[in-house]
């Protein structure tokens, strides 16, 4: 096949060649371009602005925001091996599914509303879920079923079944192949003109279309793969690039022009996620949302030549984003990801908090009501299902979700403007000027705490940057919610009012704002999540969160009543009712929960530690008072090294006396200093120490958030030290904002 530039079939980038869309009927003959405009030299702030609300998305990024909601499946040798990221070095028989069952994967998702599920294939070990010719490294060297197992064709074959859009995550560094005697990656070979794909003896392909490129060892390998995923199990929607390396300094260039050609030629429908131009990280891996997400970037330099970054700034589109530098702007919405569980893989149902309905349900509103998709990793088990817990999470998520927005309490409701009340976001109402008032009456009253509003994006670009709601209640008007961008959808969010009309107040935009939709919902919120937090001097204080329930560091209060249970029993009414600060100068276990008029909120659930007053702390640089910060229960007051090599930093606890403990917990210090592996060692004399624990935490610089490690029996010790400590991603500092030492049962 002839090369063609990729650009070609996706841009249209010059307002000379712009393709005209549609016709305003209020200023005439607009010019729209698709995906990607470059801007003319001598263009105002102003005029940059404008130029930027009349970029549309590509059909294949209307396919991936209608989808919405969407799973994410990690699941291989990591599964078995308890890793996040796997050496390269596993045993290809290592991955031996007991049960794999990958229509429980997709009937559970279906439940859930979710609409598009993205399988990894291949994770940074290099290990390949899927019979492919390029390697032995996969699931024919497993002993499941018998070498001729196919993670990849089963999960297709459910996909088909229940309804859902399949994606693949194929990971461009790979492990094996750097670490393996005559691995392609990194090794140096030349770049020559080679045919995509190679043939292999005895498997020929039924598609017959090839590909010249000029590739190294390492990039024709990749491609072959590439061929081989998007021609040999159906539709595939949506190719995700994942941006990490796990062992920097290891020379490897990606040729990703030619994998982005070969992409939308083979499957023309497929988003590029991340390390790719349709789509982007929302900056975080917590299920943080932004106050105002964008999708129209301003760059500094052409989309082909763009390295597609991680974008993870509070603001990185607004107003005061477009500057004399900005030469494109590029239509690239936002991804909101996270795990239902701490960690992308499974690795057990007693260390791995699993995410209760209330939290998924919460991201849910924020992301996919916020102007992003909703990404949620679901991780199988060692049997290759998904667990109990994580199912009961997404029956119960699929079941709000059908509940709060499957019904419209506007459908009655009459509007000011036209087409915004239709359901029907094809067509749209399109403002005379850059602000507007559109007024909806119903009925009668009705109970609403949801708002839910649409751009005709498709059509008219984004162009909403502040707006206001009100509410008639008793015949006055007061504001209810205030929000930023709107885009595909934004929910607004407020306390329930009694109302018998709506008014939606746009009071700033970049250009004419178009509405496809309104409507009106209510959720019947269930009690807030606890939060419950512990000073140095043992007392546990708690409330209700403002926002997920494992934020170690959210805001709460004490408006609801909170019960609680020090015995692993489930709260209830008949249990303890906080009231003050509690002691618990030796730690515990403690589960509580908010019930509200009997209903009952989420069971938050924590280990506590032994009280930390006297102890002190002492790490490799020979600082104490900042070591042992740590032990202070203010999470504001931190711990962070200096650079150094990775597995040179260590940390010493004092308790000053000798302990049975079983564990440990850390929160990170967000400003820089994570620990991503660890060793433990113990001591009763601070001078001859034994390892009796060795760790990761996974995610932890993306979803920084409270994590606790188990050993596997009690041991007796005054002094704990943290050794070998390594941060995440070749950072060489390491730190802390909170460690507790966790007492034996």
């Amino acid at each position: 096949m002839k090369r063609r530039n990729f650009l070609n079939t996706l841009f249209v980038m010059l307002p000379s060649l712009a393709m005209l869309l549609a016709m305003s009927c209020n200023t005439g003959r607009e010019e729209f371009y698709i995906q990607t405009v470059e801007i003319p030299e001598g263009y105002t702030h102003e005029q940059k602005v404008e130029l930027s609300a009349r970029v549309l998305p590509h059909p294949r990024q209307m396919k991936w925001f209608e989808d919405e909601f969407f799973g994410f499946i990690h699941y291989g040798p990591n599964t078995y091996s308890g890793r996040e990221w796997g050496t390269g070095l596993e045993d290809a028989a290592l991955f031996n599914p007991g049960d794999l069952d990958t229509d429980q994967w997709c009937e559970l998702m279906k439940a859930a509303g979710i609409n598009r599920v993205i399988k990894v294939v291949k994770h940074h070990e290099g290990y390949c879920l899927w019979q492919t010719r390029y390697t032995d490294h996969s699931v024919a060297s497993s002993p499941w079923r018998d070498g001729q197992g196919d993670v990849l064709r089963e999960l297709a074959g459910s996909c088909e079944k229940y309804g859902l859009r399949l994606g693949i995550y194929l990971s461009p560094a790979d492990l094996y192949q750097i670490e393996s005697p005559g691995g392609y990656y990194g090794n140096g070979s030349e770049f020559t003109s080679r045919v995509i794909p190679r043939q292999a003896e005895g498997r020929p392909f039924e598609d017959k279309r090839t590909f010249t490129y000029v590739v190294d060892d390492y990039n024709e390998y990749f491609l072959n793969q590439l061929f081989e995923l998007l021609t040999e199990y159906g539709p595939i929607y949506e190719v995700w690039f994942d941006g990490a390396n796990p062992k920097p300094g290891t020379g490897q260039t990606y040729t990703y022009n030619a994998w982005y050609e070969m992409i939308y030629e083979l499957a023309p429908d497929a988003a590029i996620f991340g390390k790719g131009p349709d789509a982007r990280w929302c900056g975080n891996e917590g299920g943080r949302t932004r106050e105002a997400e964008y999708n129209v970037i301003p760059l500094d330099a052409s989309p082909e030549s763009y390295d597609w970054p991680d974008m993870t700034a509070q603001n990185i589109a607004g107003r005061d984003r477009i500057t004399g530098e900005t030469r494109y702007f590029h239509y690239y919405p936002a991804e909101t990801n996270t795990s239902i569980r701490h960690g992308w893989f499974w690795r057990n149902d007693d260390e791995q908090q699993v995410r209760s309905a209330d939290d998924v349900f919460d991201i849910y509103e924020r992301s996919v009501g916020g102007n992003s998709i909703f990404h949620l990793n679901i991780p199988p088990d060692t049997l290759g299902r998904f667990s109990e817990r994580d199912a009961a999470v997404l029956l119960e998520v699929g079941r709000r979700i059908d509940e709060v927005y499957g019904s419209n309490l506007l459908k009655d409701a009459s509007a000011t403007v036209n087409n915004v009340l239709d359901g029907n976001t094809g067509t749209f109402w399109q403002s005379p000027g850059k602000q507007a008032v559109i007024e909806v009456t119903i009925p009668r009253e009705r109970v609403v705490n949801r708002f839910m509003i649409r751009e005709a994006i498709a059509h008219r670009g984004e162009r909403v940057e502040e707006h206001h709601l009100e509410a008639r209640v008793n015949g006055s008007w007061e504001v209810v919610a205030e929000g930023r961008t709107v885009g595909y959808k934004r929910i607004l969010r407020f306390p329930a009012v009694s109302a018998d009309a709506f008014r939606l107040s746009i009071t700033e935009s970049r250009l004419e704002p178009a509405i496809a939709s309104l409507s009106a919902h209510y959720y019947d919120e269930p009690p807030k999540p606890v939060v419950i937090r512990r000073d140095a001097d043992g007392m546990l204080t708690m409330g209700v969160g403002l926002s997920f329930a494992w934020n170690y560091h959210g805001m709460i209060d004490q408006s609801q009543p909170v019960y609680y249970t020090l015995d692993g029993s489930e709260p209830t009414t008949g249990s303890r009712r906080y009231e003050e600060p509690v002691s618990l100068p030796m730690g515990g276990y403690i589960r509580a929960r908010a019930i509200v008029e009997g209903r009952k909120g989420a069971i938050t659930e924590s280990h506590t530690g032994i009280i930390r007053k006297g102890w002190t702390a002492l790490d490799s640089e020979g600082m104490h008072e900042e070591a042992s910060r740590v032990l202070d229960g203010n999470l504001r007051s931190r711990w962070i090294t200096g650079e150094a090599a990775p597995g040179t930093h260590h940390l010493t606890i004092d308790m000053q006396q000798e302990y049975s403990i079983s564990g440990f917990t850390y929160v990170p210090n967000t400003d820089g200093g994570f620990i991503e592996s660890y060793d433990v060692d113990i001591s009763s004399d601070g001078e001859n120490w034994e390892t009796v624990h060795r760790g990761t935490f996974g995610n932890i610089r993306n979803d920084p958030s409270r994590r606790m490690a188990s050993f596997n029996k009690a041991y007796d010790a005054r002094f704990v030290r943290f050794s070998n400590l390594r941060a995440p991603g070749g950072m060489r500092r390491v730190g802390a904002a909170d460690i507790e030492i966790l007492p034996a049962d």
